[in-house]
């Protein structure tokens, strides 16, 4: 997002930080409630054309979405709507994006409260981890041709009573709605909104060998010292990196193992 749906987008942002800090709202309902509000205005392209129409006031766009949403959504997810709905968006699918984020961090929020947001970046890490390894299972959740229910049912088998209620909400959402992204892009979206609740960088770590207690402990404070914020390590196990760790914060690549100093060689050699 850029210019004017980064500044709606982040007013949203406060206004929902806002009311999920009230004891009287459950987040997870909420996120239940901005998810189909997301898939309504993802379905219905005029609405939200309508909705984030720059010729139109601001206040008569946000009645428009109270008649609409009123008898749907509780009230605190209709205020939340009518306030997005007041804000300019530089496009009406900007408008969906913000939603569906609001309402995955709803959902993140809520797992924050129980205390057990650790427990849903992890499953997250980890869910990603199994689909990229087994063909045939990300191949039966991308599969355009299968039904809603059908992926649905496949992901309760895969993670009922195994993930945090968070988690199994979370993905089962990114699959049956994918709204065009890939199953790997949305997985990793996911899991840096995790990391965002509590301000932190996700790390992912490769070794040959699991990290001891220490091992991560002093991993996460170099990396919280190098990037000046604290840092969730997202850990995974390749036999294949002969020795040391390889580290990848975003885009940014630390490469720390005997393997891959060992094909640098070669190629130094080679030139």
């Amino acid at each position: 997002m850029n210019g004017a749906s980064r500044e709606a987008l982040a007013a949203a942002r406060e206004r929902l930080d806002a009311l999920t800090d009230s004891t009287s709202v459950d987040a997870g309902s909420l996120a239940d409630e901005l998810a189909a509000v997301t898939a309504l205005l993802h379905r219905e392209v005029s609405l939200r054309r309508v909705l984030t129409d720059p010729a139109q006031a601001g206040e008569a766009k946000a009645e428009l979405a109270q008649r609409l949403l009123g008898s749907q959504v509780s009230g605190p997810a209709v205020d939340l709507v009518a306030g997005m709905v007041r804000s300019r968006w530089s496009q009406s699918r900007d408008l969906v994006d913000a939603l569906e984020e609001l309402a995955n961090t709803a959902d993140l929020t809520a797992a924050q409260k129980a205390g057990r947001l650790d427990n849903v970046e992890d499953e997250l890490f980890r869910f990603g981890r199994i689909v990229s390894s087994n063909t045939e299972l990300r191949a039966a959740l991308t599969n355009r041709s299968a039904s809603t229910s059908a992926k649905g049912e496949l992901l309760r088998s895969l993670l009922g009573g195994r993930a945090d209620a968070s988690t199994g909400r979370l993905v089962t959402r990114l699959v049956t709605a994918p709204r065009g992204r890939s199953l790997e892009t949305g997985l990793d979206s996911l899991s840096k909104l995790a990391a965002d609740r509590r301000d932190r960088m996700v790390a992912v770590v490769t070794s040959a060998v699991p990290l001891s207690d220490t091992q991560k402990q002093r991993l996460g404070a170099a990396l919280a010292k190098v990037y000046g914020r604290p840092m969730h390590l997202n850990l995974d196990v390749d036999p294949e990196v002969v020795g040391g760790i390889r580290v990848q914060v975003g885009d940014e690549v630390i490469n720390g193992s005997i393997a891959d100093r060992l094909e640098e060689a070669g190629r130094r050699m080679a030139s």
